[in-house]
C-alpha cells in the first residue's frame, strides 16, 4: 500500500509549521528552560511521535506504523548519544546558557536540511544499486564493533576542517551579541561566534547521520518514513538536552546498547539482501528461501528491548552516584580567561564511544 500524497504533503506542512513556531518562540524569549518546562516539551514531542504512528496505522497499515516506530526509536536513541557531543560543543565555545536553546534549535534545523538531502541521495542510490545493502550492512556492523572497542576511552573533541577554516577566514567578534550572527563594529561588518557554533552542531550531527541513516534504511526503504522518523527524533532533542544534563554520564551502557542495535540492523540488511537476491551472481536472481527474513515487528521488539535493558542496567550501575551537571556554558562575566567561540582547555574530554561513531 502506498502512502497517500495528501498525507505526505500535509505532514510536511504541519512539521514545518511546528518547527518554525518553536523557533519563533525561543527567539522571542531566550531563556534557560526549567526542568518542568523541559519535561513538558519532551513529553509533548514523544506523545506527538506516538500519535503520528497511530495516524499512520489508520491511514495506511500496520507495516508502515511499525516501521516508523522502529525507525523513530533507533534515531531517538542515537540522538541521545549525540547529546554527549552537544554538551562538549556548548561548553567549549562558552555559549551563554540563555542562548543555548536557540543555538540547539538552529543546529537541529541545519541538521534536518542536511539529513533530508542525505536521505534523498540514499534512496536514489538504493533504487539504482541494490548491492548497496551489503555495504550499509557491513558498515553498521563495523560501527557497532568500534562502539564496543571504544567504550570507556576518552578523547578530546576536535573541530572539523570546515569550522577551523571559518574561524581563520571570517572577520569575527570576540564576544557573543545575543542571538545575532553578524554585527557592525567600528564601521565594519563582523560575524559573531554564534555562526561557528551553529555550523559546529549542524555538521557534527551530519557526521552522526552517516550511521543513523543507513540504520533506518535497514528498517524501511520508504523515504517518507525515514525522514519523519528523523524529524520526530530531532525535534525533542533541544529540550532533552536541558532535561538530562549531567544524567547523560549515567547512561554508561548506552553505547553497548547502540552497538547491539546497529549490529542487529546490519545483519538484517545483509540477510534481506541475500534473501531477495537481486544479484546475477547469486542463483540467477532467484530468491534464496533458506536465508531467513527478519520481520519488522521483531526489529521493533529487539530495539525496544535493548534500549530498556541498556537504560535500566546503566541506572542500576550508577545508582547513588552524583553526576555534576554538564553542558552549562560559563557566563562571560564569570570567566576571566579565554574568549567565546574559542575552545576551553578545561572542558572534560568527550566519551570515546560517541567519538567512534563520529569518526566513521
Amino acid at each position: 500500500m502506498e502512502l497517500p500524497v495528501w498525507f505526505e504533503v500535509g505532514t510536511f506542512i504541519a512539521l514545518t509549521v511546528l518547527l518554525l513556531a518553536d523557533l519563533a518562540l525561543i527567539t522571542r524569549r531566550p531563556h534557560e528552560p526549567s526542568v518542568r518546562e523541559a519535561s513538558i516539551w519532551v513529553t509533548f514531542y514523544i506523545a506527538l511521535a506516538l500519535v503520528f504512528g497511530l495516524v499512520l496505522l489508520v491511514v495506511t497499515n500496520g507495516e508502515y506504523a511499525t516501521q516508523f516506530y522502529a525507525g523513530w526509536l533507533t534515531e531517538y536513541s542515537l540522538s541521545v548519544d549525540n547529546l554527549f557531543v552537544f554538551v562538549i560543543i556548548m561548553a567549549r565555545f562558552k555559549v551563554p546558557r540563555k542562548l543555548q536553546q536557540e543555538v540547539l534549535m538552529v543546529g537541529i534545523i541545519i541538521a534536518l536540511v542536511l539529513r533530508g538531502i542525505f536521505i534523498l541521495l540514499g534512496a536514489a542510490v538504493i533504487e539504482r544499486f541494490v548491492w548497496v545493502f551489503f555495504l550499509f550492512g557491513a558498515f553498521l556492523v563495523y560501527t557497532a564493533i568500534n562502539l564496543v572497542r571504544g567504550h570507556g576511552e576518552d578523547e578530546d573533541y576536535e573541530e572539523n576542517a570546515l569550522i577551523r577554516r571559518m574561524k581563520k577566514v571570517l572577520p569575527m567578534t570576540a564576544d557573543f551579541h545575543g542571538n545575532k550572527i553578524r554585527v557592525s563594529q567600528g564601521g565594519k561588518k563582523l560575524f559573531t561566534p554564534m555562526i561557528v557554533v551553529f555550523l559546529a552542531l549542524g555538521t557534527t550531527d551530519l557526521l552522526f547521520a552517516l550511521d543513523s541513516i543507513p540504520a533506518i534504511f535497514g528498517l524501511t526503504q520508504e523515504s517518507f518514513i525515514v525522514f519523519t522518523a528523523n524529524v520526530f527524533a530531532l525535534m525533542g532533542l533541544r529540550q532533552l538536552y536541558f532535561l538530562l544534563g549531567g544524567l547523560l554520564k549515567r547512561l554508561v551502557y548506552l553505547s553497548y546498547g547502540l552497538a547491539v542495535i546497529l549490529a542487529f540492523i546490519g545483519v538484517k540488511l545483509i540477510l534481506e539482501a541475500v534473501h531477495e537476491n537481486q544479484y546475477p551472481f547469486l542463483s540467477d536472481r532467484e530468491p534464496i528461501e533458506s536465508v531467513p527474513e527478519i520481520p519488522i515487528w521483531l526489529s521493533l521488539a529487539v530495539i525496544l528491548g535493548v534500549l530498556v535493558i541498556a537504560t535500566v542496567a546503566s541506572l542500576l550501575k550508577t545508582r547513588g552516584q552524583l553526576t555534576p551537571a554538564e553542558g552549562t556554558a560559563v557566563d562571560p562575566q564569570e570567566q576571566p580567561t579565554g574568549e567565546p567561540g574559542e575552545p576551553d582547555a578545561a572542558v572534560e574530554s568527550e566519551d570515546r564511544a560517541t567519538r567512534a561513531r563520529r569518526e566513521d
